[in-house]
């Protein structure tokens, strides 16, 4: 069960499984209390809730379909999602977007524990501190045995949450005047665009790691499967859980945001059920505090490996970077749990400026400049046909940043483009066209086939085998 393999290719002989685990993998990983808070987020900060639901639907599709596109690479590549960065942004250039994809990680790792943690204190009679602590022990043993343990972990949250989330909606809506909820629907196109902004960075911020999961698949497996299957997955789980969040918000009001954890698990009832819940809670938030720590772990083994020019990792550094990653996030998720709401909120918006430039290079190289072909053994050569830096790239992605701030607003900064637009905030869609514009007009010098490099043969279809991890 423990994982030998990181940043290396996978070899044919070691793949298995089909797209559905993508399927259970990410229905599970959006089941839990803190999609619930996201779409609360739509109703809290102004949002009706017919108009909430259907924007959050929108952010959720669109997004999604980014992700899933990223999802389709790791069966073809046989890598994790970022290493595959180095080709647009050279093989030591990818520390640019690497950097700001580890500190996503620390503070998803730290969100889900402020929660977590106070699911697992009341469940163990512990309190929220102790409950954050062996929260992130927990977690990080199971990123550490790795792959295996993580399809694992969905598989069994995603029944487990999906029993839980029916029977809490059933008693919402026992409580719920559905006729008056139904009745609020006077649009306002900022708070749409709120809405779907929210929902949309949720699945955006998944981007960067999800080949990660599907990386163990066979060669052979349907890159249609692959995107369907997680899409499926990714939008329906998080769909649930917002709409949930929107009809608790609009019900509950300050009770909800006051004790996020405490509300819900209070409408499910007292007891054993109560104890039942607060265990679903903390399940809920393992299986994504998981994939962040494995996430954070991939990407900044990504980041030094550039440097120091590795091709595999042992299990004694596995074990000393995930625990890096356990500690940072556990330290942020103690130092800001008093203001976990507002806090939440502003870094969803933040993570969404700086990936969907990322996102926008990163598919528009793969699936229309280099025809989903890379020179595997270049992506670890700074010297080989990516270089070590691709400076037009990070041109590119420094445009696209430059580009959303006119229309960007979060608490700490409003564009001055945000007023004329009656404070509606675009920025994420100019994130996503205007560095896929300029790539594909500047990277069109680069679509030709993938040749093997100089130093070492193999492309995406005939990787060489690498050499095994030891200590």
């Amino acid at each position: 069960m423990v994982e030998r393999r990181s940043i290396d290719v996978i070899p044919d002989e070691e793949r298995r499984g089909t797209a559905f685990s993508q399927f259970t993998l990410w229905l599970g990983a959006n089941l839990q209390i803190t999609t619930v808070v996201t779409g609360a987020l739509a109703v809290v900060f102004g949002g009706d809730v017919v108009w909430s639901l259907v924007g959050l639907l929108a952010g959720n599709v669109l997004g999604g379909a980014v992700m899933a596109l990223h999802s389709a690479q790791g069966p073809r590549l046989g890598l994790p999602q970022m290493i595959s960065s180095r080709a647009q942004f050279g093989v030591r250039g990818a520390v640019v977007p690497l950097v700001l994809v580890v500190v996503m990680y620390i503070g998803f790792f730290a969100s889900g524990s402020v929660l977590a943690g106070e699911a697992v204190g009341k469940l163990t009679h512990l309190g929220p501190v102790p409950g954050i602590i062996v929260f992130a022990l927990v977690t990080g043993v199971m990123a550490t045995v790795g792959y295996q343990v993580i399809h694992a972990l969905g598989r069994v949250a995603s029944v487990v949450c999906a029993l839980a989330f029916v029977y809490l909606g059933v008693r919402l809506l026992g409580r719920a005047d559905l006729g008056h909820l139904a009745h609020q629907y006077h649009f306002a196109l900022p708070m749409f665009l709120l809405a779907m902004s929210l929902s949309a960075s949720w699945q955006l911020a998944f981007g960067p790691y999800v080949a990660d999961y599907s990386r163990y698949l066979p060669r052979t497996t349907s890159a249609r499967a692959t995107f369907g299957w997680t899409l499926a997955g990714t939008v329906l789980g998080a769909q649930w859980s917002m709409s949930f969040g929107v009809l608790v918000a609009a019900t509950a009001g300050a009770a909800f945001v006051d004790d996020q954890v405490g509300y819900v698990v209070g409408l499910g009832g007292t007891g054993l059920v109560a104890s039942l819940l607060y265990f679903v809670i903390a399940l809920g938030k393992l299986t994504v505090n998981v994939l962040n720590t494995y996430g954070g772990f991939m990407s900044l083994v990504t980041s030094v490996s550039g440097f120091r020019g590795q091709r595999v990792l042992s299990q004694r550094g596995r074990t000393a970077y995930i625990t890096g990653i356990m500690i940072a996030g556990t330290a942020v998720a103690l130092a800001g749990r008093s203001s976990f709401l507002n806090s939440f909120a502003d870094f969803l918006l933040f993570l969404l400026t700086f990936f969907t430039p990322w996102s926008a290079i990163n598919l528009v190289d793969y699936y229309l400049l280099s025809k989903e072909r890379y020179d595997l053994p270049a992506l670890s050569d700074p010297n080989g046909r990516y270089g070590g830096w691709r400076w037009d790239a990070l041109l590119v992605y420094a445009v696209g940043l430059a580009a959303q701030f006119p229309f960007l607003s979060t608490s700490f900064y409003t564009g001055p483009l945000v007023g004329p637009l009656g404070g509606a905030d675009i920025s994420w869609i100019v994130g996503l066209m205007v560095p896929a514009l300029l790539y594909a007009a500047l990277g069109s010098r680069r679509a030709r086939p993938a040749q093997p490099s100089p130093t070492a043969a193999g492309t995406a279809d005939t990787a060489p085998e690498p050499t095994p991890a030891t200590d």
